[in-house]
């Protein structure tokens, strides 16, 4: 089939999660038509994992670790800004407006920030970072610290790491240089930053999936070793596979460091929650309400499982992302809010609602104020 490369598309909708739909798979396929040339570089191999701790030697997270994730408490995520293939390509940039609504006499002190880092380097394995892009999203993180928040900075939307279809405007590169260049990306990251405070976290990966799967493990702890290499104690968070899933948590091994946090994503029941999602094939009908005993189950089961393992690893956990479409009913959609935040917060789980002013938004951009009922169920008394 015929490709095109770095074609210009119109606003994307919302979006959470790419469901790769029939013929993703020839887009890859055709990746030699639009891949840009890698040069030589830094390999795997000059990124070793963290060494292993003696045989029954127990590691358990530090009072700094636990303490920042004590901090988050309620937060927001910055979503459809960062995360887009370009700034704005999804109808959404981080504004002085968004900022002053977080932070010191804002609605919420905590901002997780997705970024996505891998279509603003060079498509080399040493993945340089665009140093205008690169000093956008500083002022943004310092920003945000000044204001007094606890930050999540992380790299997100890497699709062909995934093996996903690029999104329109999203260069792909090289198979040989992928892996490698989460791994160059983040060694500059981790050296600009290394002089902010605790409230910083690092979030080195979001949601992976796919063929990313068999490799995980190893490739955080690839990276992980190369953030301490400027960064010997900052908070790092990781997740489990198969999008952060809290049914995946078993397959998560952590490396033994004291300084780690673990996320997960919950978006169960998920035909209701994604309930006329453009982007979701097949679509998902609308007009669903919330919340009966099986959803009720669905919504606590993945939980306790956060919960309990926490209390297993000796690790701190925070929900990361939640939340429903605004193709919901509204009624159906707050007592789903309210529910989900009261059991996560029941078991001790910090969260992070999805997302501040999108599909899924509890601010309304266009009127300038606060979707009011859904600001109620998630951040009201």
């Amino acid at each position: 089939m015929a490709v095109r490369c770095a074609e210009p598309a119109p606003p994307r909708p919302p979006r959470r999660r790419l469901v790769v739909a029939a013929g993703a798979g020839v887009a890859l396929a055709a990746l030699g038509a639009c891949a840009q040339p890698a040069r030589p570089g830094p390999r795997l191999e000059d990124f070793p994992p963290v060494p292993e701790a003696p045989a029954g030697t127990r590691v358990v997270a530090s009072e700094a670790a636990r303490a920042a994730v004590a901090r988050m408490g309620r937060g927001i995520n910055f979503g459809n800004m960062l995360d887009a293939p370009r700034e704005g390509d999804w109808g959404l940039r981080v504004e002085e407006r968004f900022i002053d609504l977080v932070g010191e006499g804002g609605f919420t002190r905590s901002v997780r920030l997705p970024v996505r880092w891998s279509n603003h380097a060079s498509p080399d394995a040493a993945a340089v970072i665009d140093p205008a892009f690169f000093a956008r999203v500083e002022r943004i993180v310092d920003r945000l610290l000044a204001r007094g928040c606890t930050v999540v900075l992380n790299m997100h939307h890497y699709r062909q790491l995934d093996g996903d279809a690029p999104d329109p405007n999203e260069f792909l590169v090289e198979p040989a240089v992928v892996q490698v260049r989460l791994l160059s990306i983040w060694r500059q990251i981790a050296e600009r930053f290394a002089g902010r405070g605790e409230r910083l976290l690092f979030e080195i990966y979001n949601e992976p999936h796919g063929v990313l799967e068999p490799h995980w493990n190893t490739l955080f702890s690839r990276a992980l070793a190369t953030v301490r290499r400027s960064n010997p104690t900052r908070a790092v968070i990781v997740g489990p596979v198969h999008w952060n899933a809290p049914s995946h948590l078993d397959r998560l091994v952590l490396p033994p460091d004291r300084d780690l946090v673990v996320t997960v994503h919950h978006y169960e029941p998920f035909d209701f929650t994604h309930q006329g999602a453009e982007w979701i094939q097949p679509p998902r009908p609308t007009g669903q309400d919330c919340c009966d005993d099986a959803q009720r189950r669905a919504i606590e089961s993945p939980l306790l499982l956060s919960a309990q393992d926490r209390e297993r690893r000796g690790f701190p956990v925070f929900v990361g992302e939640f939340g429903a479409y605004s193709r919901a009913p509204l009624n159906a959609r707050l007592r789903y809010l309210r529910l989900k935040r009261e059991a996560m917060e029941r078991l001790g789980l910090p969260w992070f609602y999805w997302e501040l002013a999108a599909g899924f938004g509890v601010f309304d951009p266009e009127a300038g104020r606060f979707r009011e009922p859904l600001h109620q169920a998630l951040y009201g008394g």
